[in-house]
């Protein structure tokens, strides 16, 4: 299995720090909004990486975070007048759920960075006694970037450059140094804030996913994952900080997952091109979203356009369609063993198997990996017929199945509800609504979205479409 690492800029061969496990952190969303579907990518993708090593037999402990605290949460919490946590842990709440219908697994664990803080101060003062940090007379400490040889091993940039860009910025504070960056800040008013032996304050960004990775994985890991955004600064600043208290490598791999355009420009709120996840689980079952996500390459720019999510609901439905005929003819066959034509079929199947899995190895190509797929619902869709035995529609589905599953792609069709269901569903939520109630019509929502039916509130009343 080769991966390609951020670090070499090469494809390497896949070599565990430990036999037959992989240590995986990926980091994870702010929460201070619903999540957009530039989150979604990553999510999608390392979780399709993480699916796949557990297929080829690994026991994968994967780490993914949620920052929790963040100058985004508290500007959004004072705008609500409520404390920081209220707007973390609702958002923390509403991204479970669309990682729930994007198929995406529940990490080993989701360290929550305001749970860590404890450790963020050993690992500065660690940092401090080997002379890589230092405090400020105001009580920020930073990190001496210079005295890292190493800085810029990973987005291979060199300290002059960066120098050279730092000139027209204003050192903040008593830095010794522009390039120098914050490991622990002093609190504002209304901010949450902690304890330290330097002053009341917080955390900065990158100390977090170091110590939650040491934490929950240890001083050396197999893989660390996330968007390309985040090479530099954040995962440059991970490997200083790591490489310098730890004294041993921090990651072995690097992988990065590339920008998501939208109509082939950046996604932004200005262009008004910014959607989130929530937002197309309006108009699409989030499977639809997830299949299109794995349509490219994850290390190839991806432009989401209403074209080519529609090209993926017809792919989705292909699927949906052959493994549901699949599961008729099995309901309706007999036949143990399968005939000689049949094991020719089967010998077919078996390739396409190989060529999905030499995608995969090869990088995680989805992209080759669902062509793969297609070729195999095709090949059912010709080969499996009413004299076919058992057996061969048994494997066929079997092998669409478990290689779909790699790919987080459910291939059950939703149960779809009657409309005298829908209906009496809606009114149930409504009178919840007027009760008071509105947990119960929240559940009520969201086991309608389950099952393809969204609902727009209107002034003319609740309108409902299906997915």
């Amino acid at each position: 299995m080769k991966v390609f690492n951020t670090l070499s800029r090469t494809k390497e061969e896949f070599e565990p720090l430990e036999q037959g496990k992989v240590k995986m952190y990926v980091c994870g969303p702010t929460v201070y909004n619903f999540i957009h579907i530039g989150n979604a990518r990553p999510m999608i993708v390392f979780d399709t990486v993480r699916r796949y090593f557990e297929y080829k037999g690994y026991e994968v402990n994967y780490v993914s975070n949620f920052t929790d605290v963040d100058d985004k949460i508290i500007n959004k919490a004072i705008e609500e007048g409520v404390d920081a946590s209220v707007i973390s842990e609702r958002y923390i709440a509403e991204c479970k759920k669309d990682m729930e219908g994007m198929n995406v697994k529940p990490a080993t664990t989701h360290p929550l960075a305001t749970r860590e803080i404890g450790g963020m101060i050993r690992m500065i003062q660690t940092l401090i006694d080997k002379g890589y940090a230092y405090r400020a007379d105001d009580g920020t400490v930073y990190y001496r970037t210079r005295k890292f040889k190493d800085y810029g091993k990973l987005s291979h940039k060199n300290l002059e450059d960066l120098q050279a860009g730092h000139r027209e910025i204003k050192v903040v504070g008593e830095k010794e140094d522009d390039l120098d960056f914050v490991l622990w800040k002093p609190k504002k008013d209304g901010e949450p804030y902690w304890e330290s032996p330097w002053c009341q304050g917080r955390p900065g960004w990158h100390i977090e996913c170091s110590v939650m990775a040491k934490h929950y994985l240890g001083d050396e890991i197999d893989i660390h994952a996330g968007g390309e955004d985040l090479i530099f600064p954040h995962h440059e600043n991970e490997i200083a900080q790591s490489e310098a208290a730890n004294g041993v490598p921090f990651s072995k791999y690097w992988m990065h997952n590339a920008f998501l355009n939208i109509d082939n420009r950046k996604m932004s709120k200005s262009l008004g091109n910014f959607f989130t996840v929530r937002e197309i689980s309006e108009k699409y079952d989030l499977q639809v979203l997830r299949l299109f996500m794995l349509s490219a390459h994850y290390r190839s720019p991806l432009n989401f356009s209403a074209e080519l999510m529609e090209a993926s609901k017809n792919g989705l439905e292909r699927i949906l369609t052959a493994v549901e005929r699949l599961g008729e003819r099995i309901g309706a066959a007999s036949g143990d063993e399968m005939t000689s034509d049949e094991e020719a079929v089967k010998a077919q199947a078996e390739a396409l198997k190989e060529k999905y899995e030499a995608a995969m190895d090869d990088d995680f190509n989805t992209a080759d990996a669902i062509s793969a797929v297609f070729e195999l619902v095709k090949l059912a869709n010709t080969s499996v017929t009413e004299e076919s035995t058992k057996a061969l529609a048994l494997y066929m589905k079997d092998t669409i199945t478990s290689l779909c599953d790699v790919l987080g792609i459910i291939t059950e069709r939703k149960e779809e509800l009657l409309e005298a269901d829908i209906e009496a569903l809606i009114e149930e939520r409504q009178q919840a609504r007027k009760n008071k109630d509105f947990a119960r019509a929240d559940e009520i929502r969201d086991t309608l979205a389950a099952k393809g039916i969204l609902l727009k509130d209107t002034r003319e009343g609740v309108k409902w479409t299906r997915a």
